[in-house]
């Protein structure tokens, strides 16, 4: 029983239906003694959003209340920073309750979208989001840097276009020990990533054995790294496929030889379909969380909009490399493609069954290929190695000069 239009009339919810009662008239609110902790009186408010509005046949509207389970959802929705933690409630009451602080606009909000993020990122893993693809929207990476972080169960990562550079910040998430063991697929084409930042990507993995050790398919195509660059990706034990295309890297007997010798890799004759892209999408509870952030992120003021992107690539290119380079990187890009289209560098790692006589491997300059079954004994080896933790301090003599740099900034 309760005044729904505070003119005292009185409504009764009876087998499930609500009625008018009339002739009942709610007495006055009680004056609170001042013995009493309290100095307002309790009230219960009712909100719209705990009726469920609908037309009959006639056209008349019609309401009914929601259960209280879903009244409670929308409370704790409201009040999700409050939330210590939801590890060990069942999955279907995370995704009402997901989909209840979508509702309230929670993920859109600054000052909690990352802490509720975290809170279901922490309980629920990759059905939070197990996919994610942001091939080519730049503004949406770096306007939600810090929401972004808390996907930590991502199976696949597509930062296709995305302007990372040699020194971006989200390297160090790609390296975390949170998003190692599930990080699978990664795709980091077309993002002006030099030697050294590949060596930078991936020298946590080289000198403390942690981050990308479980990556399997790797895409560095339309990047300016060359053949010194493929020495860096030897920490990466179970690497199947990798894309240089459009890089620096010409194709030849003597980068067949290189790629397998050092990673066990073979040159591809047909393109890969795992580097075409069409299977990579942003797939779990989040997904029309991460449209929705672009869509209000397109929704700017124009001039606010144009500030914040141009500040933003001023800061990391610098104004003369800006204006040059990065103002038509998605059409040079774009033009690559189009111009590498016939020529794709795909490698992969034949599989252990396969006749390797049916596979044209690639012969050292000097002796003939050993046989394939030394070579996998060996590659084998080299694995359990590097997945392994060390058991003594590499020696810096194992170490290049620019890796102990590197080091000594960890």
């Amino acid at each position: 029983m309760c005044d729904l239009s505070g003119d005292g009339s009185i409504y009764v919810r009876e087998r499930g239906h609500l009625r008018r009662v009339d002739g009942i008239v709610l007495a006055e609110t009680k004056p609170v003694s001042s013995s009493c902790r309290r100095t307002k009186p309790l009230v219960f408010v009712l909100r719209k959003e705990h009726f469920i509005f609908t037309y009959n046949a006639e056209g008349s509207l019609r309401y009914s209340a929601k259960t209280l389970f879903d009244i409670s959802l929308l409370f704790i929705a409201d009040n999700i920073p409050h939330v210590d933690s939801l590890v060990g409630f069942p999955e279907q009451i995370g995704e009402r309750l997901f989909a209840a602080a979508e509702e309230k606009h929670v993920f859109f909000n600054p000052d909690v979208s990352q802490r509720a993020l975290q809170l279901f990122s922490d309980a629920y893993g990759e059905m939070v989001l197990g996919s994610l693809c942001l091939r080519n929207r730049f503004p949406l990476l770096h306007e939600r840097m810090d929401e972004i972080k808390t996907f930590h169960s991502l199976k696949s990562l597509d930062l296709f276009g995305c302007r990372l550079g040699d020194s971006h910040e989200i390297f160090q998430h790609l390296t975390s020990d949170s998003l190692a063991s599930s990080l699978i697929q990664l795709f980091i084409g077309g993002n002006g990533l030099s030697d050294v930042g590949l060596q930078r990507l991936t020298a946590p993995t080289r000198m403390f054995r942690k981050g990308l050790h479980n990556l399997q398919f790797l895409d560095l195509s339309y990047n300016p790294i060359s053949e010194r660059a493929i020495g860096y990706l030897t920490c990466l034990p179970k690497l199947q496929k990798l894309d240089v295309s459009g890089t620096n890297l010409k194709l030849g007997p003597g980068l067949k030889t290189t790629i397998w010798n050092l990673m066990g890799l073979v040159y591809s004759e047909k393109p890969l379909d795992t580097f075409d892209h069409s299977g990579c999408k942003t797939e779990g509870w989040a997904e029309q969380v991460i449209n929705q952030w672009e869509t209000n992120a397109k929704q700017m003021p124009k001039q606010r909009k144009i500030e914040e992107s141009r500040t933003s690539a001023l800061r990391f290119f610098g104004r003369q490399k800006f204006i040059r380079e990065v103002l038509h990187t998605t059409f040079s890009t774009q033009e690559n493609e189009e111009e590498t289209k016939g020529e794709r560098l795909h490698f992969y790692k034949p599989a252990a069954n396969d006749r390797m006589s049916e596979i044209q491997l690639p012969r050292t300059t000097r002796d003939h290929a050993q046989p394939s079954c030394c070579n996998v004994k060996k590659r084998q080896h080299q694995s359990e190695r590097c997945d392994s933790p060390p058991t003594k301090r590499l020696s810096s003599s194992a170490l290049t000069a620019e890796d102990m740099e590197l080091l000594n900034n960890y």
